[in-house]
């Protein structure tokens, strides 16, 4: 990620949704101190739970504050001075029952998965909010929201106008840096599809049973035994993003019973050959200078999945993995971690929000 300046000292933010990307999230952005954290809401959910589990995480490991709910609050006790801080705790259902006014919120940080909508996200801003920052794709046909793809175009960001901004989804972000090098490096794409080995989330089940969170019977099945090809909307996304793609690129996924660590597979075909050793040049590049330095990465090790947890970086090219046939049908494998890579993201997306003056 790039260095960011503050324009101004601090913004008071909160978090609604303090699940897997809200918890990953508040840490990786709990030390930036233009970020101050004084609210969080979760429904439904326990105080007690919310501070054990931003503290301790079977996959991210143990987070090196204290963190404990006393009096109706979370207490955050830093590693370093063993100074206390108190966040505001809140299991409102909907976000306009919640008085983010009142605890002085400016920027919300959406996470709860729920609130998709422009007319579900309004109620923010009637309790006060300036900016609501979304953990996955707002639809909106008429009026589209922005998908900030951090490192691609966060530049389109317009103060003026956008009020609502969506930190797209992990896979978008594991995707479009690499569509973005073979556009502008490689001579583009002609047409594609992507699959992405996606580990287990919430939305699915641990052992078979009804589930209402997603239409999708397969999702009803065990996550810890099965392999379960559902869908992702990552490749679609990309057209947001990059235009002239539009109707070019498709793709599917596949839930393998792993908690962490994913891998995209792209398959383009490109409109000039290229050989293996171009292909992996231009992204080796790209790692390492400009805008997608830290946010793409380049690897040559025989890595496997979970040599890539808890790595910020938001997709990993697999060059051993990198194939051409026939001069223009590229293969690409790349590794992500859908958790923690999204989460840093959305917080250089927080970051650039107050660099901005929101």
């Amino acid at each position: 990620p790039q260095p960011h300046t503050t324009a101004r000292a601090m913004v008071k933010v909160g978090i609604n949704g303090f699940g897997r990307i809200g918890r990953l999230a508040f840490r990786l952005a709990y030390d930036h101190p233009e970020l101050e954290f004084v609210h969080i809401n979760e429904s439904p959910g326990s105080g007690d739970s919310c501070a054990y589990l931003a503290k301790y995480d079977s996959i991210h490991g143990t987070w090196r504050h204290g963190c404990a709910f006393v009096d109706g609050s979370l207490e955050v006790t830093s590693a370093e001075t063993g100074t206390v801080r108190r966040i505001s705790y809140s299991s409102e259902s909907t976000p306009g029952a919640v008085d983010w006014a009142g605890h002085g919120v400016e920027l919300v940080l959406e996470c709860s998965g729920e609130f998709l909508t422009r007319q579900s996200l309004a109620p923010y801003f009637e309790r006060g909010v300036k900016r609501v920052l979304v953990s996955a794709p707002v639809k909106d046909a008429t009026e589209p929201v922005l998908n900030v793809v951090y490192g691609v175009n966060h530049l389109a960001y317009d103060k003026a106008k956008d009020k609502i901004i969506t930190a797209a989804s992990c896979t978008t972000n594991c995707l479009a840096p690499v569509v973005q090098v073979v556009q502008q490096k490689l001579g583009g794409i002609k047409r594609g599809s992507i699959t992405t080995i996606h580990n287990v989330t919430n939305t699915q089940t641990i052992v078979d049973a009804p589930n209402a969170k997603k239409n999708d019977l397969r999702r009803a099945r065990s996550g810890m035994t099965n392999l379960a090809p559902t869908s992702t909307g990552s490749a679609t996304a990309i057209a947001l993003i990059f235009p002239e793609l539009k109707g070019k690129l498709n793709g599917l996924a596949v839930r393998v019973p792993l908690l962490n660590g994913s891998l995209t597979d792209c398959v383009f075909e490109l409109n000039e050959a290229h050989t293996v050793e171009e292909v992996n040049g231009a992204m080796k590049l790209a790692s390492e200078t400009g805008p997608l330095k830290g946010i793409l990465g380049y690897e040559e090790q025989p890595l496997v999945s979970t040599d890539y947890i808890n790595d910020q970086r938001s997709g990993t090219i697999d060059a051993l993995s990198t194939m051409v046939v026939d001069k223009t049908h590229l293969k690409m494998y790349v590794w992500y971690d859908n958790e923690y890579g999204y989460s840093a993201r959305m917080v250089d997306i927080a970051r650039m929000l107050v660099e901005k003056g929101l």
